[in-house]
């Protein structure tokens, strides 16, 4: 089984896409609000306020607008990633000079997660476009942007390809880049710092679901510490392109801090920390208990 790349690989993949639909079903509605609060920072007082307001005018079904788009981008995400984690791995391993079957250290470990988040960027920003503009769709229409309109996801992808072609999905994408490569050794570089510290000198393979979870939840918060007014700034830019507003990063970003102040790169963080650890804790546990079902049953063949 370990000498077997194409299962390792399968496995890693469909772990990956379960522990993004645990992740998404988790934290969707933080989510949401996050999106909102990135992109309409001026409608609303705070997190609390925004999530009442949410409910007053679309319902508690508003807290899950997007939900489609958002188990896509989260599931192609985190199998591409993880899928491609374990040959980053196989990378880092052969320019250190390590045998295959060596463990990375710690920091080894980010720098392959920081690899694999290059090649989960490209099947990320399509699907985080659509979720975007869905979940951000009120707010369009409220302030003018937009005609009024009932989108679906097959109607956000239609109108998208059609009036702005198939690179119109990837709005954003540099802003994604930026976000993903330091997120992501963030993430694995927290995950396995918190799993040596749980193990204590023990084999990390080993620790319980509790501490699992806690890792994941850490992991969470390191990335979005790091890149959150990244964040803030791809969903500026993806959601008012909707509007056929075209700007890239650089110009958001400075329009951003001169109007509204450098505060307002942070709208949404108390939502996002919020979603992080449960998100997290979910997607690392769902994760690692699948892979290791599925690689335990290979072994038993």
């Amino acid at each position: 089984m370990k000498s077997n790349p194409v299962i390792q690989a399968t496995i890693d993949f469909t772990s990956g896409a379960i522990g993004g639909t645990a992740c998404v079903l988790t934290g969707q509605p933080f989510d949401t609000i996050k999106v909102k609060m990135q992109t309409f920072p001026n409608l609303y007082k705070g997190f609390i306020d925004c999530c009442l307001k949410t409910y007053s005018q679309v319902g508690f079904g508003g807290f899950y607008r997007g939900t489609s788009p958002a188990l896509m981008a989260y599931v192609a995400e985190n199998a591409a990633l993880f899928m491609t984690y374990g040959f980053c791995q196989q990378f880092v391993r052969n320019v250190a000079g390590l045998d295959r079957h060596t463990k990375l250290s710690d920091l080894q470990s980010a720098t392959a997660g920081s690899l694999a988040s290059t090649f989960a960027a490209l099947v990320l920003c399509p699907t985080e476009l659509v979720k975007c503009r869905l979940q951000a769709m009120y707010e369009m229409e409220l302030s003018g942007k937009i005609a009024k309109s009932h989108s679906t996801v097959w109607t956000m992808v239609k109108t998208i390809f059609r009036k702005e072609g198939l690179m119109g999905f990837y709005h954003g994408f540099s802003s994604t880049l930026l976000q993903e490569v330091p997120g992501y050794f963030f993430f694995f570089g927290g995950y396995e710092l918190s799993r040596s510290f749980f193990a204590s000198g023990t084999p990390k393979d080993e620790l319980g679901p509790v501490y699992l979870m806690i890792s994941g939840g850490f992991a969470g918060v390191c990335l979005w510490i790091v890149v959150y007014p990244v964040d803030c700034i791809k969903s500026r830019i993806q959601v008012l392109s909707m509007s056929g507003k075209q700007a890239g990063f650089i110009r958001t970003l400075l329009s951003i801090v001169r109007n509204e102040g450098a505060a307002t790169l942070y709208s949404g963080m108390k939502a996002t920390m919020i979603r992080a650890v449960p998100a997290n804790a979910m997607l690392i546990l769902a994760y690692e208990y699948s892979r290791k079902m599925m690689m335990s049953q290979f072994e038993a063949e």
